[in-house]
């Protein structure tokens, strides 16, 4: 029994102490945000800052349009998610439900695809954007991310685990594929749907080499590209540019922590179906 207690003590001080290590940069770049430039350079490091002062995010939006960069994020991030959710939905319920010949086939050449870097595709996509003139727009920055293999994928293993009889009971009652689409199917997939929306989401809203490749205005740009605005050859004010990832992490920190169930739930739930 004192054995089994004390595996479980440390079990959790390691626990505890990964914690620590991966919340410290979160709470310093935070802490970090609301000190004044004499308590950021004083030495030893202060770990709190004396008073709230916010006069680094007002200078930081004025140095760069941050809010700017946010909508942009924003506006970019939501596209991208509702096109992966329709886009990946539906070809899941089609390697999930139609029979059709080289089902399988096909979606083993599909599922091929994400072994394929992102970067190889970097240069034809570009082409391809700036042939159609959409460089340094939304379209260019959403267009080429609205189809994934990987939320296929986890949407199709979710499905598999619907019952089956409850499709074939749709089908004996008159439904046709896009209602029990619309009606059975997509209502009892919502954990995997929530799933794969946070992770679209977080994924584009930390997208910075595509980004930084199509748009040349700063109307266009998104926030991690903005964040590196803030730093400077000549001099470089940490608290200013800590200030400006605390204001860009605080939107993606929200949905992760109000998705975070969502997001383990639908991930593991199609770990061991075949």
């Amino acid at each position: 029994m004192i054995r089994r207690q004390s595996k479980h003590l440390l079990h959790y001080a390691v626990l505890s102490i990964l914690a620590i290590l991966i919340l410290y940069p979160i709470f310093y770049t935070f802490s970090s945000a609301l000190m004044t430039p004499e308590e950021m350079d004083a030495y030893p490091p202060r770990w709190l800052p004396g008073s709230l002062y916010l006069d680094n995010l007002s200078t930081v939006n004025e140095l760069v349009p941050v809010l700017q960069f946010i909508k942009n994020s924003f506006i970019v991030s939501t596209a991208v998610m509702i096109g992966q959710l329709v886009t990946a939905s539906m070809a899941a319920y089609a390697f999930a439900f139609i029979p059709f010949k080289g089902r399988q086939l096909l979606f083993a050449l599909f599922l091929s695809t994400m072994m394929i870097p992102w970067e190889v595709t970097v240069i034809p996509n570009y082409l391809t954007i700036r042939e159609w003139g959409w460089l340094d727009s939304y379209p260019g920055l959403t267009v080429p991310f609205m189809a994934t293999a990987f939320g296929t994928f986890l949407l199709r293993q979710f499905f598999l685990q619907l019952p089956r009889d409850l499709i074939d009971a749709a089908k004996i009652d008159g439904c046709g594929h896009w209602r029990i689409f619309v009606s059975l199917v997509l209502p009892l997939s919502r954990p995997a749907i929530g799933t794969l929306a946070v992770y679209a989401f977080l994924t584009t809203w930390n997208m910075y080499f595509w980004p930084l490749l199509i748009t040349n205005s700063d109307s266009m740009r998104t926030v991690q590209i903005g964040i590196s605005m803030l730093q400077w050859q000549e001099m470089m004010s940490w608290n200013l540019v800590l200030a400006g990832v605390a204001m860009v992490l605080l939107p993606s920190l929200i949905l992760l922590m109000l998705g975070l169930k969502q997001l383990v739930r639908g991930i593991t739930a199609g770990a061991v179906k075949g």
